[in-house]
């Protein structure tokens, strides 16, 4: 991965995207190969690694009774820095949830403020595992959104998704796992490119707007969440 870049590994259930996700976030140990993030080698600074790097929490990880500024204190303690609660809750959209529980947030208020956490300790890289999986077309388009802003920032994303439309429009840069194996790896654009000069050709038209696009248009962009 270079930094900077938004970078999407992709591949069936089962080729190794979350397993490889764990060894580099240090939660799992490698069988064979070599790491390095920013410099920093796995197997001999894992401590240096887990520094630089916010990794997703899933919600079933976080404690019932807090609410979303005690969590963000709570973790910020936890990695010995500070962090402004109501700056992380206004990035993701949740400032007006500072007061609510998990529990009572929204699908996709959950998944943003899982992004949230992830910023905590001002990481060079964050680790997104399907971010989007289950969240409404209004929804899933916000969050991308939010990818980008952090992106801007010059933090590098290194994101896994089963969403071919999703690793187009967020990816600089994707890899196509299979197997544990990396078997390409290139621009969206440069892999379609690729498959069109071998002489692929779909058997259908495509036409210039999807459905999901309808439904962005009827309903507006905007988060309407319960």
């Amino acid at each position: 991965m270079k930094e900077g870049e938004i970078f999407g590994l992709l591949g069936p259930n089962g080729a190794g995207k979350s397993t490889t996700l764990e060894i580099i976030e240090t939660l799992r140990s490698k069988t064979s190969g070599e790491i390095v993030v920013d410099g920093f080698d796995l197997d001999k600074q894992p401590g240096e690694i887990k520094k630089i790097i916010g990794v997703q929490l899933q919600t079933s990880g976080y404690y019932p009774g807090l609410n979303l500024i005690q969590l963000i204190e709570l973790f910020s303690g936890l990695y010995n820095r500070e962090a402004d609660p109501m700056e992380l809750l206004d990035m993701v959209n949740l400032k007006d949830k500072a007061k609510s529980q998990v529990k009572e947030l929204s699908g996709g208020q959950k998944q943003r403020f899982s992004v949230a956490t992830t910023l905590i300790n001002e990481p060079r890289v964050i680790f997104l595992d399907e971010p989007t999986t289950g969240l409404d077309p209004q929804a899933r388009r916000n969050l991308w959104e939010l990818v980008k802003q952090i992106r801007s920032r010059g933090t590098t994303v290194i994101i896994t998704t089963h969403y071919m439309d999703e690793a187009e429009y967020l990816c600089d840069r994707v890899a196509i796992i299979d197997t544990g194996k990396i078997v390409a790896l290139d621009t969206p654009d440069g892999l379609i490119d690729k498959l069109v000069a071998g002489g692929f050709e779909r058997p259908k038209e495509m036409k210039l707007a999807n459905l999901e696009d309808v439904f962005i248009h009827l309903t507006g962009h905007s988060l309407r969440e319960d």
